[in-house]
């Protein structure tokens, strides 16, 4: 299996456009040793030539430039993109099928939740018809929800509904519904190899963790090293756990629930421009080291 980070940054980017946390005035002035990240999204292949991709963040023009394979120039037009899943209806993980448009129609795959919001609170299923038929929808049963892609042979997926919140956008901002927000098991059925991906992660019980158990490879929520950051920065007044996300640090975190799991490679993804994770030379990047823990980058690619 091929997984090539396309952006490993959570929504706004890294440095963020209006932000000037230490974070972001440290990359821009060049004081601060660290990568800049464009939004969150992967692309997934087993033959290195149809790729299934995992979100369409806002940055995806530029992330498609930067990886060739996923524009192999066979023909005048072309793209190695086959298919779409999403994994919820964030607007920095959907904003990019508007960029997407002149490549229409597009399969993309989603839970009934998700297909929901998008053709009502951001209606971009409707808007999208307009362009060559738009965007055909492949459901996410979560009762039955294994599935295969057929332009994607070689890949089988597991949906697992996550603990999360809708955007705030969504109708149902507030009442929470499973498939919402899902993680993926993705198993290559050549190699054996398996990924578990989630980039929006806010609790953790123990028939998730016995998914994450079984992969090879857990490519999982980065985004804040605590609960409090986007308050203890100065830069908004929300909680992660009010957002989704289950911080690193302190009891019950992410480095904590990594910890019990000792046998994958363990990677950090959709990371918040605020965190101190982001800056090579932090005591936070230090302490994620000890623990076994990788930092996801732009480009970064994976081989299971």
């Amino acid at each position: 299996m091929h997984i090539q980070i396309l952006g490993s940054a959570a929504g706004g980017g890294f440095p963020q456009w209006n932000c000037n946390c230490r974070n972001c005035r440290g990359v821009r002035s060049g004081k601060l040793r660290a990568q800049p990240r464009t939004q969150s999204s992967i692309a997934l292949s087993a033959n290195g030539i149809d790729w299934v991709l995992c979100n369409a963040s806002p940055d995806i023009r530029a992330q498609l430039d930067a990886y060739p394979p996923l524009q192999p120039a066979r023909r005048v037009r072309d793209t190695g993109i086959a298919a779409i899943i999403l994994m919820d209806s964030q607007i920095d993980h959907v904003t990019g099928l508007l960029s997407l448009r002149e490549g229409c129609p597009h399969q993309v795959w989603c839970t009934d939740m998700v297909h929901q919001d998008l053709s009502s609170g951001f209606p971009l299923f409707p808007m999208l018809r307009h362009w060559n038929g738009g965007l055909v929808w492949n459901p996410i049963e979560l009762a039955n929800p294994s599935f295969e892609i057929p332009a994607c042979t070689g890949l089988r997926f597991t949906a697992i509904p996550l603990r999360s919140s809708a955007p705030p956008y969504s109708p149902h901002r507030g009442n929470p519904h499973p498939g919402d927000n899902i993680g993926l098991f993705i198993e290559d059925l050549n190699t054996g190899g398996n990924l578990f991906y989630a980039p929006g992660l806010g609790q953790v019980d123990e028939a998730l963790t016995g998914w994450m158990a079984r992969a090879d490879c857990l490519l999982v929520d980065g985004t804040l090293w605590r609960d409090d950051e986007m308050r203890h920065c100065e830069v908004g007044d929300k909680l992660g756990s009010a957002m989704g996300h289950l911080p690193q640090s302190g009891p019950g975190g992410m480095i904590e629930v990594l910890d019990g799991i000792p046998g994958p490679r363990k990677v950090l993804i959709h990371i918040n421009n605020t965190n101190p994770i982001l800056d090579v030379d932090s005591a936070e990047r230090a302490q994620l080291e000890r623990h076994g823990i990788e930092v996801a980058w732009d480009g970064m690619g994976i081989e299971l």
